[in-house]
């Protein structure tokens, strides 16, 4: 076997027959409008975790932007901040639009218009550090903000002039710029992380364990989707995590998908049946005709459920309330949408989607991509709350007992775990996110001498989470005998 050193947690093939994690954590990768944000470069904000917490964070750690095409954490920071249903973090984002790289090779030169010293004008891709007025010094003539509301760029002059007009430079990003490449990113072996592989940091800077990941816009490249199932693999060599996908609306022809039959095609031409995600089609628009990802409406309807059973993943985000008014099949489109019924023949393939339900717009699918419908699959590929429920105790498992490491372990130490772990499961069945009676046992079969001899130690447990009350019937038959009534109780 490996050489091994620390707490580490494995999930096992399901057996079938016929304490609670300190965070939810949920991660995005994409890009930010960090142009807008003085002294970005000093700022550490491209491939570097930042937490965020509400929308004043957003406009002072990473900028904001309508521009959701260029922009695709934008898109996350009005689901998350910005919700009718309810507004939800902290979150953990990484940017990967670098400004020093991702820009116009030419200058923009623009005239501006004062009024009472005064003159704004719009952009959002501007790199405010590269704004210059010629023979004016910033601080001393002039002033430069940013007005987020306007989604304006205001000069204002400190000096009184009689000029109406005055001519300025400045660069822009080029959002364009920024591939699939830079998303899926790498660790050098000089210690720098970028795009996915930064995703490492937010251990060793946060003290989180990521639980999901999600890269709206970036997700429907096949490369990115896979670069992020594997990141979620053991994590910093530990931590087990899950991933939200879309299925794109248009396809890298220019096709669309818009129908379920394309969209189901699309999913499994592509590869898109990792047990360790949900994958999402199509979109949904809000009130303000704001069209969303459903990865991240997924995001943040888990991240929603999770916290409101202390970060105890064993409800799924399926049937919960989301901000939507429609679903969203891309500009042209002429579908008219489709009911309840309809959407479980996309949750049969494993794709979760969006349906009007119970007088509201709700999440629709409560299975991870690897579903089939009489399918063959693991019996943990069934839910996702099946997977993510072995996840959390694994991660449990490491973050609670990997302080221990390399102290001595007595019999007495290995009982002291043994019952520490069944206490956790007793209180997850209390809780009734797992059902049945649990087991954790310290086998000799699993612990040879000679792998105890080198201070390896395994603990197995055997669980069953609580399955979701995915469908109910009511039989009903009609029946004579009631006419008995009319003759009394003979």
């Amino acid at each position: 076997m490996a050489y091994l050193h620390g707490a580490y947690g494995e999930i096992l093939d399901s057996k079938v027959n016929s304490a609670q994690q300190a965070d939810a954590v949920a991660v995005y990768i994409g890009t930010a409008p960090v142009n807008l944000i003085r002294d970005y470069a000093d700022k550490d904000l491209v491939n570097m975790p930042l937490k965020i917490q509400n929308m004043g964070e957003v406009q002072t750690k990473l900028g904001y932007s309508a521009n959701w095409q260029d922009f695709t954490l934008c898109e996350v920071f009005a689901e998350h901040f910005d919700n009718t249903v309810g507004n939800v973090g902290p979150i953990y984002v990484v940017n990967v639009l670098d400004p020093a790289a991702h820009r116009d090779t030419e200058k923009t030169t623009k005239t501006l218009t004062f009024k009472n010293n005064r003159a704004e004008f719009e952009s959002s891709d501007i790199i405010l550090d590269t704004f210059a007025i010629a023979d004016m010094a910033e601080g001393v003539d002039y002033s430069l903000s940013y007005n987020y509301a306007k989604a304006a760029v205001v000069v204002q002059l400190l000096k009184d002039s009689t000029a109406e007009s005055i001519s300025c430079t400045y660069n822009t990003v080029d959002a364009s710029a920024v591939l699939p490449a830079d998303i899926i990113g790498q660790q050098t072996e000089d210690g720098e992380y970028t795009g996915l592989s930064a995703a490492a940091l937010i251990y060793t800077n946060f003290n989180a364990v990521l639980n999901t990941l999600t890269a709206p816009g970036w997700s429907h490249y096949p490369e990115v989707y896979r670069a992020m199932v594997s990141t979620v693999q053991k994590l910093n060599g530990h931590w087990d995590g899950f991933v939200h996908a879309d299925i794109p609306l248009v396809d890298d022809k220019g096709g669309k998908i818009d129908t379920i039959a394309k969209a189901q095609k699309w999913a499994e031409d592509h590869g898109y049946n990792s047990e360790r995600s949900k994958i999402y089609w199509p979109q949904v628009k809000d009130g303000s005709g704001r069209a969303f990802h459903l990865s991240t409406v997924g995001a943040a309807t888990m991240l929603r459920v999770d916290q409101s059973h202390s970060a105890v993943p064993f409800e799924s985000p399926s049937n919960k309330e989301i901000m939507a008014t429609c679903q969203y099949f891309g500009e042209g489109a002429k579908s008219k949408g489709f009911d309840q019924q309809t959407a479980n023949t996309l949750n049969e393939k494993g794709i979760t989607t969006a349906c009007f339900w119970g007088g509201q717009w709700v999440l629709w699918g409560p299975h991870t991509a690897a579903y089939e419908y009489n399918g063959s699959m693991d019996a943990r590929a069934i839910f996702d709350v099946n997977i993510r429920m072995l996840m959390h105790i694994t991660n449990s498992f490491q973050l609670d007992h990997g302080t221990e490491i390399d102290s001595p372990m007595t019999p007495q130490d290995k009982d002291t775990i043994l019952n520490f772990e069944k206490e956790k499961l007793d209180t997850l069945c209390g809780i009734g996110a797992l059902i049945g009676t649990p087991s954790v046992e310290f086998l000799e079969s699993a612990n040879p001498t000679n792998n105890m001899m080198n201070g390896d130690f395994v603990w197995d447990f055997a669980v069953t989470n609580t399955p979701p009350f995915k469908s109910g019937t009511a039989r009903v038959c009609y029946t004579d005998e009631g006419f008995a009534a009319f003759f009394g109780n003979e």
